[in-house]
């Protein structure tokens, strides 16, 4: 089975990706780059709050709440990120608030991890994060509620399959590794610069040294 991951990315392809590129000054080959790797970002850290049943009932009442469409599945892709882009002011597509949801105080971080692992300025990173976290969130709400996911949609069901994902993500050295520096890699809930540039060579670099 596809990640999700690799799914939403399918998804993304063409006309999403022109609108974000346009949107950030960037290329659509950057855009394209920056997306692979907030991706795993966004939903591994999604995986990892709805490791706890707190956490994952949180996230399924939200989804049910806010992201999905009037016949119990997400919005499509377009229509989230034309809404964003839009700046309509909703809870589904408020990017900031969704953030701070999924990253807490580490925000910030989140952004800095991604522009130095992607050679963004901080500023675009926050921007195309923001601009992520209402599709991802639209995204797996579509596939905890449409009924295609063969079981019943419960918070357990969405924590096993954010879990699965985040497994994934971690076994990927260069997505794991910035996934595990924004979390708080040894746990004392500091970051250092240092790690976040070594992550970035690795990203870069594509090893898997």
């Amino acid at each position: 089975m596809s990640s999700m991951t690799d799914d939403l990315l399918r998804q993304l392809q063409g006309q999403p990706l022109e609108q974000m590129s346009s949107q950030l000054g960037l290329s659509q080959s950057q855009t394209a780059g920056a997306v692979s790797a907030a991706l795993p970002l966004l939903l591994g850290a999604l995986g990892r709050n709805a490791s706890q049943p707190q956490g994952a009932e949180a996230l399924f009442g939200a989804l049910q709440r806010d992201h999905a469409g009037g016949a119990g599945s997400g919005l499509d892709i377009g229509s989230v990120l034309g809404a964003v882009l839009g700046g309509g002011a909703s809870r589904q597509t408020d990017g900031a608030g969704i953030l701070g949801h999924i990253f807490g105080g580490r925000q910030d971080t989140a952004a800095q991890g991604l522009g130095q692992a992607t050679g963004l300025g901080g500023g675009q990173a926050n921007t195309l994060l923001k601009i992520l976290a209402p599709i991802v969130l639209s995204y797996l709400a579509q596939r905890m509620f449409s009924g295609g996911g063969g079981r019943q949609a419960s918070p357990q069901a969405l924590g096993d399959v954010l879990g699965q994902e985040r497994q994934r993500i971690q076994q990927d050295s260069g997505a794991g590794g910035l996934l595990g520096a924004v979390l708080d890699q040894d746990g004392d809930g500091q970051l250092g610069l240092g790690d976040l540039l070594k992550i970035g060579g690795g990203l870069l670099g594509g090893g898997n040294r």
